[in-house]
C-alpha cells in the first residue's frame, strides 16, 4: 500500500471513528458524513492542492499559490473542529487567523518583504485576543465566576488597599 494511501485511510478512519464516538447511537448514514465533514471532503484538500502545485513546481516561482492555500487549510481546519464539535460562536476568530497564516507563507516562501509582517502581526495577535475574550467570556458564564463572587472579591480587594499601611520612602 502507497505511503499516501495509507495516510489518507487512516486519517479518514480516525475522523470517522471520531464521529461515530461523538454521535453516540444517532443514526449515521451518507448524509451525515458530508454534513460533518464537507470541510475535510472540500475545503482542506483544495488548500493541500494549492501547496502542492507551489512545492510541486521547479523554480517554485508562484509563490502567490501559498496564500490561498494557507487560507483555504486553516480555515477548513476551524471549520472541521466547529462542525465537529459545533463550538462556531467561539471558533470564528480562525478566520481572521486563516488570513494571517496565507501572509506568512507568502513571506516566508516570497522575498521576505518586512512590510509583510505588520499586517501577519495585527492580524494574529487580533485573531488570539478575540479566541481569549471569548473562551474567558465562556468560562465566565459557564463555569465557577458569578457576579455576587467578583463583587466580593473586589470588595476585599479594595478594603484590603485601603486598610494596608504605606512604607514611606
Amino acid at each position: 500500500m502507497n505511503v499516501n494511501v495509507r495516510t489518507i485511510s487512516g486519517f479518514v478512519l480516525l475522523l470517522l471513528g471520531a464521529c461515530l464516538f461523538l454521535n453516540q447511537g444517532e443514526t449515521f448514514g451518507p448524509g451525515k458524513i458530508f454534513a460533518y465533514f464537507w470541510p475535510s471532503l472540500f475545503v482542506i484538500p483544495l488548500g493541500l492542492f494549492f501547496h502542492w502545485m507551489y512545492f510541486s513546481m521547479v523554480g517554485r516561482k508562484g509563490v502567490g499559490l501559498l496564500i490561498p492555500g494557507g487560507i483555504l487549510f486553516v480555515a477548513g481546519v476551524i471549520c472541521q473542529i466547529a462542525m465537529l464539535f459545533n463550538n462556531w460562536v467561539y471558533m470564528w476568530p480562525g478566520f481572521i487567523l486563516a488570513v494571517a497564516v496565507g501572509l506568512f507563507e507568502f513571506y516566508w516562501f516570497g522575498n521576505r518583504n518586512k512590510w509583510l509582517l505588520i499586517p501577519i502581526n495585527i492580524l494574529s495577535v487580533l485573531s488570539l485576543l478575540f479566541f481569549a475574550v471569548f473562551s474567558i467570556g465562556s468560562f465566565y458564564n459557564k463555569f465557577v465566576l458569578s457576579q455576587p463572587i467578583i463583587a466580593i472579591v473586589f470588595i476585599l480587594a479594595g478594603a484590603m488597599i485601603l486598610l494596608m499601611k504605606r512604607k514611606d520612602a
